[in-house]
């Protein structure tokens, strides 16, 4: 029977041959996730390349904690999540697109009282470093004009 399908199905190149459907392979993921560990390599990586010295401390840290704490979750839609969203953030770090880009409203919306308040401890951290290093410049600076003179 399968033989007169064949038979059918080649004598006669525009007729389609009725055979059994088989399920097609899935296609590949335009983004796929990476490994959770490359994923950690490459954000450090982009890191270093990317950030100037004072911001790349405060994101290592980030970056090592929250993998820290995620290490140990079980739930498929939480590491799915937690890796898509750090993959998105390596390749948006890459692009340079980070520069001036404020978040989304959507996105806040979207975030647990504790992520905001990790997204706040985040920002002030970053501002007071930004302090720090403003001021050690200044300093800096009066006293290579207070040596000149």
């Amino acid at each position: 029977m399968i033989r007169n399908r064949v038979l059918r199905a080649t004598s006669n190149p525009g007729v389609i041959a009725d055979f059994p459907s088989r399920p097609r392979a899935p296609r590949p993921l335009k983004n796929p996730l990476l490994h959770p560990l490359q994923l950690y390599r490459l954000i450090l990586r982009t890191h270093r390349t990317t950030l100037p010295p004072h911001l790349r401390t405060i994101g290592d840290a980030y970056v090592k904690s929250e993998f820290k704490l995620h290490k140990s979750t079980e739930n498929p839609i939480h590491i799915i999540g937690f890796l898509s969203e750090w993959q998105n953030y390596a390749q948006m770090l890459g692009g340079r697109e980070w520069m001036g880009k404020e978040i989304d409203k959507d996105v806040i919306d979207r975030m647990s009282d504790e992520q905001v308040g990790q997204l706040y401890a985040l920002m002030k951290a970053s501002r007071e470093d930004l302090d720090a290093q403003a001021a050690e410049e200044t300093s800096a600076l009066i006293d290579k004009i207070t040596k000149k003179s």
